[in-house]
């Protein structure tokens, strides 16, 4: 599998459900350009760690939305499926009314794209953090019984901006509000002395 890390995150038109449970039938990725964008797959709807991973990227909402980060979640569910999903409480199986779109995969071409597409069936879970120009920095693709870690996805929102903003990089571990290192050998070794 290549990665798509530094390149252009491949643009999509697909049908999705949106925050306000409507279908959009053209939503697309480039129509997110000029925001940094979380996008995440996950296998199928109605299964059984994929509506843990869904509500727990909901519940933290505010926190992308303070970062000015899109939230989107894909499968090769269709519409009707994401719809019927979202209508269905969390104690009976569904994940309620989530407020972030999701995207109905039908084709697999957008899993297929994005290198997820396991066995033609259905997406690994995969994320990727695209930057207001439409490239990827980051991606982690965990295999089917491995949930992701929500707050590790906003520390790389963090750290990507932090990145931008300071022109530092973020060395193992770092949180928002620690300080980065300078990217020559010097900021290093400044850095390793302090912290070894």
């Amino acid at each position: 599998m290549s990665t798509l890390v530094t390149k252009q995150a491949p643009d999509f038109t697909a049908q999705a459900v949106m925050p306000d449970n409507t279908i959009d039938a053209s939503f697309s990725l480039s129509s997110l350009k000029g925001k940094y964008v979380l996008l995440f797959f996950y296998p199928l709807d109605f299964t059984f760690v994929c509506p843990s991973e869904i509500i727990a990227f909901d519940k933290k909402l505010a926190e992308f939305k303070k970062r000015k980060t899109e939230v989107v979640g894909v499968s090769v569910d269709s519409q009707f499926t994401h719809f019927a999903w979202k209508s269905t409480p969390p104690a009976e199986g569904g994940i309620g009314d989530i407020q972030f779109p999701l995207v109905s995969d039908l084709s697999k071409n957008i899993a297929r794209s994005y290198g997820v597409l396991l066995n033609d069936e259905v997406a690994l879970r995969g994320l990727f953090l695209i930057d207001r120009d439409g490239v990827v920095r980051h991606a982690v693709v965990n295999d089917l019984p491995l949930g992701r870690n929500v707050d590790e996805a906003l520390r790389m929102v963090d750290a990507l901006q932090f990145f931008e903003q300071h022109g530092e990089v973020c060395p193992a571990n770092w949180k928002a509000g620690e300080e980065g290192m300078k990217p020559s050998a010097e900021g290093v070794a400044k850095y390793l002395a302090k912290h070894a």
